[in-house]
């Protein structure tokens, strides 16, 4: 029998990356925050996910990072959206908030 887990894993995937995007949004994170962040939900992942995303994203022009160092070890990266990315989380925002809408309007 399948788990709940297992039954929204591909809207979990999906909406992965609009979680990031939040996250990004708020302020310069590394790594580790958005991971922390992302576990303190039912949308935690690892950085074997994060990483490769991030790159995509960064690829995309939808984030862009920067080197600052740190007092417990060697230089991180520190993401931020870009502009593109800033409007990338607004559209992203408007098309979540028509599909809730949608889906208010078609049942119980």
């Amino acid at each position: 029998m399948e788990t709940i887990n297992e039954k929204f894993a591909a809207i979990r995937k999906g909406l992965l990356e609009f979680l990031v995007l939040k996250i990004v949004a708020a302020d310069k994170v590394y790594v580790a925050d958005i991971l922390k962040t992302l576990g303190a939900t039912d949308f935690a992942t690892q950085e074997g996910t994060l990483y490769p995303l991030l790159s995509k994203m960064r690829r995309e022009g939808i984030v862009e990072y920067e080197w600052k160092e740190s007092e417990a070890g060697p230089p991180r990266k520190y993401y931020r959206l870009t502009a593109k990315g800033e409007k990338e989380l607004e559209e992203t925002q408007d098309y979540w908030q028509h599909i809730i809408t949608t889906i208010k309007k078609i049942g119980k």
